[in-house]
């Protein structure tokens, strides 16, 4: 019978070892965000078959994440459906791509059925082009940025340990510009905490835009794949016009300056939101990358 553990920040080494193998552009198979999230998730993790093993809970329901590594799914998903069955759970996976989807497929015709995640889609932007906002579709985001410029002495820069008093000062201001606060706002909240407080730890990176010497937006994020980046978080005053996309052209120049390999940026999913989802829309994603929940057909 497998033996899991639950997740600490000592399982980076191991963790990063599947996620290497499995290379994937998406936001859900990087330690980063495993680790800041697990209070949400409350995952636990073990190994099979070459590939990571990973039982968490969504909507207070319990899954198993896709098993990502590399080599045959067979080991994996016989050891998930040992341990599914002695919990008395049924065996579903969450985070589950369309190359995932292929390989359960080839690997097991009919066994699951896939229900899309729309809400889990994430957007995958070229970095080029949030580094430029150059051309017709972008022109708008290009706009705000010369606005900002003209009107504040302004600079960037990169997020270090003296500024995570500043980022924190400014995400509580940030905050309560809500009338009604989206949902996951708290949890949100937990997660940023636990980043700074792993910054090191966890190889995250991330930058700060002050205007007329105040913070007015920070972005944190990590390399998650040989060409993609992810942005877990970004934060801006939405009263200051051209705040949010001078916070998304210079950490995507910061990005490409130090990893001229990057193509892609994860911007992650829109949660549901609809305001959150017309504004990640706004910046033209180069595709969606779908999610689905796989479950087992019997």
């Amino acid at each position: 019978m497998l033996q899991f553990h639950r997740v600490t920040i000592e399982d980076k080494p191991f963790v990063d070892g599947f996620v290497r193998a499995e290379n994937s552009r998406s936001a859900d198979f990087n330690f980063g965000n495993i680790y800041m999230w697990d209070t949400s998730y409350r995952q636990f993790l073990s190994s099979a078959g070459g590939r990571l093993l990973t039982t968490l809970k969504y909507e207070d329901l319990p899954f198993f994440a896709f098993p990502i590594g590399s080599g045959d799914l067979g080991p994996a998903l016989e050891a998930m459906e040992e341990y599914a069955a002695h919990e008395g759970w049924p065996l579903r996976l969450r985070g589950v791509t369309d190359g995932h989807r292929e390989l359960l497929e080839a690997a097991y015709p009919g066994r699951f059925e896939f229900a899309e995640d729309r809400d889990c889609f994430d957007y995958v932007y070229l970095a080029e082009k949030l580094a430029s906002f150059a051309g017709k579709k972008l022109h708008g985001k290009r706009n705000f940025c010369n606005r900002f410029e003209k009107e504040h002495r302004w600079e960037f820069r990169r997020l270090t340990r003296a500024l995570f008093p500043t980022c924190m000062e400014m995400l509580g201001f940030w905050q309560r510009e809500f009338e009604n606060p989206p949902d996951g706002l708290e949890e949100e909240h937990g997660a940023i905490i636990r980043a700074l407080m792993r910054w090191d730890a966890l190889g995250l990176e991330g930058g700060v835009l002050f205007a007329d010497d105040m913070c007015v937006g920070f972005t944190v994020g990590e390399r998650i794949s040989s060409d993609t980046f992810d942005v877990h978080f970004e934060k801006a005053y939405a009263s200051i016009p051209g705040a949010y996309p001078m916070v998304c052209r210079e950490f995507a120049r910061q990005i490409l300056g130090d990893h001229p390999e990057i193509v892609y940026l994860n911007r992650e999913d829109d949660m549901g939101q609809a305001n959150l989802r017309a504004a990640k829309l706004e910046y033209h994603p180069e595709f969606l990358l779908r999610k689905y929940t796989a479950r087992e057909r019997s």
